[in-house]
C-alpha cells in the first residue's frame, strides 16, 4: 500500500474512525499500532518487519542501560548495531565492489535507523527521559512517517499521545489534515510525476542532449524532487493530523533560499537537525577554530550524501554542498552585501547543478549531462522528451484542437505551476495551524484532487522511499 493508491484513503479513514471510537480507552493505542503494523506489512513484508522489530528491541534494551556505570559503552554498542544493520542492507555492494550485496532492504530502513540513533542520543544526553510505558512500536512504525519521514523525536511525539486531541482531532484540525492530504496528492500526481517523465526521458539520452534540453531536464528534476518529497510530507502531516498528531515541518520553501546554508535550514529539516545534533556538535561544531569547523562541515555533508545512497555520485553531491557552505563562511559578511536577487540566483543555480549528481546513475552520466548543458549546442528541445507526458490529456486536447502544441503548452503550464508552488511564501503544512476553509479554494483543490485520483494508475513511488 502506498499513499498514491486508492486503498490508502480507505485505510486512513478506517484507522481514523476506529481509533477515534476507541479514544480514551487503553485499546486505542493498541488499535493504532495494529493499523501501523498492517500498513508496514502491506509494503515491507514479514522479513522487513522482523529487522525493524529487532532494532526496536535493541534500542529498548539499550535505553534501560544508559543510566548505569557503562552508559557510554552501551550507547556505542547500540549505535554500532543500528549502523551495521544499515550498512549490511544498503552498502554491502559498495564495500565489496559489487561482489556481494542483498537484493532488498527493509522499507524505510534509513529513516528508521536515524530515528533510533536520535532517540538513543536524546536519552543519553537527558534531552528525553522515558516515563515508562511508551508504545515504542508505534513510535518506530507510525504509518504516516515509516517509509520516508519526517524523522521523529521521542520528546515531540510521546507527549502528544497524552493530549486531549490525540485520536480525536477537532473540526479545524480535520479540515487542515484533509487540506494537506489534497495538496500533497496534487503535488505528487499532477506536478512531480509528469515532470519525472521528462526527466527520465532526458537521462535516458543524456549524451545526445542539446544545451536547452539539458537545462530543461535539470530544472525539471529540481522541481520534481521538491514536489515529490514535500508532497509526501504534506500527505504524511495531513494523515497524522487526522489522528490528532502534529508532525515536524520538514520543508520551508527551500528554493527561496539566498544561500546554501539557508537551503539546508529549509530542506529536509529533520535530517538537518539530526546531523547537526548527532554529528556536527559531537565533532566539536564551530567551537575549535575555522579549520576544525570546515572539517566538521565536510564530514556532516559527506554523511548526508552517504545516507542518501551507496554510490560516488551521492558522496560528490554531499561534498559539493559541504564545500559550498565552507565557501560561504569564508566569504563572510561580504556576501550579504550582494543584492538578494543575485544571491538567490547563485544559490538556485548551484542547487540545480548539484542535483545532477543526486540523480545520475554514475559519475560518467553526471559528466555527460553537465557537458551537454555547457556545450550541447542550441538545438531546441525535441518531441522525444515528451514521450509519455500526460498522454491521455494531450490526446483529448488534440481531438479538440489538432494544430495546438498541447504537450508543450501543458509542459510549460506544469513547469510554471511547479515553480510557483516551489517559491510560494509558505508550505501547506506550515499553514495547517492557521488554516481557514475558503469555498472557492476548496472547490479548486477538490477538482485537482479528483483529477489526481483518476490518474493514480501508473503513478510512480515517492523518490525518497528509495533512500
Amino acid at each position: 500500500m502506498t499513499f498514491q493508491s486508492l486503498s490508502f484513503p480507505v485505510f486512513l479513514a478506517a484507522a481514523a474512525l476506529v481509533c477515534r471510537g476507541l479514544s480514551g480507552t487503553p485499546a486505542a493505542v493498541m488499535a493504532l499500532e495494529l493499523f501501523c503494523l498492517a500498513f508496514y506489512l502491506s509494503g515491507g513484508g514479514w522479513a522487513a518487519l522482523a529487522v525493524l522489530a529487532a532494532g526496536v528491541a535493541v534500542t529498548r534494551t539499550a535505553l534501560g542501560a544508559l543510566s548505569g556505570p557503562h552508559r557510554r559503552r552501551n550507547l556505542v554498542l547500540a549505535c554500532c548495531y543500528h549502523a551495521a544493520v544499515l550498512a549490511v542492507f544498503k552498502y554491502a555492494g559498495f564495500f565489496t565492489g559489487g561482489a556481494w550485496s542483498l537484493d532488498w532492504a527493509p522499507m524505510g530502513l534509513s529513516f528508521f535507523t536515524f530515528q533510533q540513533l536520535w532517540l538513543l542520543r536524546d536519552v543519553y544526553t537527558g534531552d528525553y527521559r522515558p516515563a515508562g510505558g511508551e508504545p515504542w512500536p508505534l513510535f518506530a512504525l507510525f504509518f504516516p512517517t515509516v517509509t520516508s519521514g519526517p524523522i521523529l523525536r521521542a520528546g515531540e511525539f510521546f507527549p502528544q499521545l497524552k493530549e486531549a486531541g490525540f485520536l480525536r482531532p477537532g473540526a479545524r484540525d480535520a479540515a487542515a489534515g484533509l487540506y494537506a492530504l489534497c495538496w500533497g496528492t496534487v503535488k505528487k500526481v499532477l506536478l512531480a510525476d509528469p515532470l519525472g517523465t521528462v526527466v527520465a526521458n532526458g537521462w535516458s539520452g543524456a549524451e545526445r542532449l542539446s544545451a536547452p534540453e539539458a537545462w530543461l531536464v535539470m530544472l525539471a528534476y529540481t522541481l520534481q524532487l521538491y514536489l515529490d518529497f514535500s508532497g509526501y510530507c504534506d500527505i504524511a502531516s495531513g494523515a497524522a493530523r487526522l489522528l490528532g498528531v502534529r508532525l515536524p515541518v520538514n520543508f520551508d520553501v527551500p528554493y527561496r533560499s539566498l544561500s546554501v546554508g539557508e537551503f539546508w535550514k529549509r530542506w529536509h529539516r529533520t535530517l538537518t537537525s539530526f546531523l547537526r545534533q548527532c554529528v556536527y556538535f559531537p565533532l566539536g561544531g564551530s567551537r575549535k577554530g575555522p579549520l576544525r569547523t570546515y572539517r566538521n562541515i565536510l564530514v556532516v555533508y559527506l554523511v548526508s550524501g552517504w545516507w542518501h545512497g551507496a554510490g560516488w555520485t551521492f558522496l560528490v553531491w554531499g561534498l559539493l554542498h559541504g564545500l559550498a557552505q565552507i565557501a560561504e563562511r569564508a566569504w563572510g559578511p561580504g556576501r550579504e552585501r550582494l543584492p538578494g536577487a543575485v544571491r538567490w540566483a547563485g544559490t538556485f543555480l548551484f542547487v540545480n547543478v548539484a542535483w545532477v549528481f543526486f540523480r545520475a546513475p554514475d559519475l560518467h552520466a553526471a559528466g555527460a549531462m553537465l557537458s551537454a548543458a555547457v556545450s550541447g549546442g542550441l538545438r531546441m528541445p525535441g518531441e522525444w522528451l515528451l514521450e509519455g507526458f500526460f498522454d491521455s490529456e494531450t490526446a483529448a486536447a488534440a481531438l479538440a484542437a489538432p494544430d495546438l502544441p498541447a504537450q508543450w503548452l501543458l509542459l510549460g503550464a506544469v513547469m510554471l505551476a511547479g515553480l510557483a508552488v516551489s517559491l510560494m511564501r509558505e508550505e501547506p503544512v506550515g499553514r495547517m495551524d492557521t488554516f481557514r476553509p475558503v469555498w472557492w479554494r476548496g472547490a479548486v483543490l477538490a477538482v485537482l484532487t479528483a483529477w489526481s485520483v483518476l490518474s493514480f494508475t501508473g503513478i510512480t513511488g515517492f523518490i525518497y522511499s528509495n533512500f
